[in-house]
């Protein structure tokens, strides 16, 4: 994919605690009719959705049409499978990063918006990064120890066999991180700050579990 065939606006996926990267795919179940709508609409024409997590905010107590953080993935459709009852199975593998500039008005049950994917533009090449996995070895030991103990189960073997970048960025999506702390991994402008940031977010954590008591 190049510059030139990036859409100018497209429908987006408002879904909490849940962000695609590119370069990685997803399985996605689509049951709410609003998105069946959506996928429905982007099967018919380029297969482009955008992920966008909604914000945390006290505030945002629009759970139909919650505010949105700028920065959000967006996939293509690259599998489609309609169950008995209706609902669709995707995989959706992320293509580019974009910025929301505006949201459009639309009688559509989704929503979309235009959106900017200048800063991104890196994401369509393919160039490897400059980590090696040995860098990451403690990174994973924490990480390993934190999903652990909240109940996830990773198939560590099957990562090792993936590229670097695939298997940061899978991490970063599975890992049991909040919303801020995803979004902030998701806008970290390239692998070697993602794999920073990873390890920042993990010290807080560590720190969490040994200080647990707060003297006030």
């Amino acid at each position: 994919m190049n510059k030139e065939n990036l859409p100018k606006k497209i429908a987006v996926f408002p879904l909490s605690n849940f962000i695609i990267f590119p370069k990685t795919t997803v399985p996605l179940n689509i049951f709410e009719p609003r998105y069946i709508d959506m996928i429905n609409d982007s099967m018919k024409s380029d297969k482009f959705v955008g992920m966008i997590q909604p914000k945390a905010s006290k505030d945002n107590n629009n759970n139909f049409n919650p505010q949105l953080h700028e920065i959000g993935c967006m996939g293509k459709i690259t599998s489609f499978k309609e169950t008995e009852d209706s609902r669709f199975l995707i995989e959706l593998k992320g293509i580019i990063r974009f910025k929301i500039t505006k949201e459009i008005q639309s009688t559509k049950k989704y929503r979309e918006c235009e959106v900017n994917f200048a800063d991104y533009f890196e994401d369509l090449e393919n160039k490897k990064e400059n980590i090696k996995f040995s860098d990451l070895e403690l990174i994973f030991k924490d990480l390993k120890s934190l999903f652990e103990k909240r109940g996830f189960i990773i198939n560590w073997r099957g990562l090792e066999k993936q590229s670097l970048d695939e298997t940061i960025n899978a991490l970063a999506m599975a890992s049991p991180f909040t919303i801020e702390e995803k979004q902030v991994l998701l806008e970290a402008k390239n692998l070697n700050m993602r794999k920073t940031k990873i390890a920042e977010i993990l010290t807080t954590y560590s720190f969490d579990q040994f200080n647990n008591t707060t003297i006030q």
